[in-house]
């Protein structure tokens, strides 16, 4: 059974970085971030690829990085330059036979 545990979130200033881990138990081929701020729909950040390929949305590219270790089955999410509209919670996804997510990790931008 798959199961998926984000850590990592917080409050920080505008410009500062965050490094957002997911925890993966079970076999996943594919990965991602996706977020969702108060009132808005869930919204895709990138996801990675089992060879390791990754793709952005454009609302992040050049500022997000996703990464996995491959080895600890874990995902990574690095956050640098982040905005007051980077707020919200952000959730980890798995996809093998099935959608699967994580229960989500507030971060906050303060201006």
């Amino acid at each position: 059974q798959v199961r998926l545990v984000e850590s990592g979130g917080g409050l920080v200033h505008a410009g500062g970085s965050l490094r957002l881990s997911c925890a993966a138990s079970g076999s996943i081929a594919r990965m991602g971030w996706f977020r969702q701020a108060p009132g808005k729909k869930r919204d895709w950040l990138g996801s990675i690829e089992s060879t390791g390929e990754t793709t952005y949305a454009d609302s992040v590219k050049g500022r997000f990085t996703i990464s996995r270790d491959f080895v600890k089955n874990t995902l990574f999410l690095q956050m640098d330059s982040l905005k007051p509209e980077d707020t919200a919670v952000y959730y980890c996804w798995g996809f093998s036979d099935n959608n699967y997510w994580g229960p989500g990790t507030q971060v906050t931008v303060s201006s």
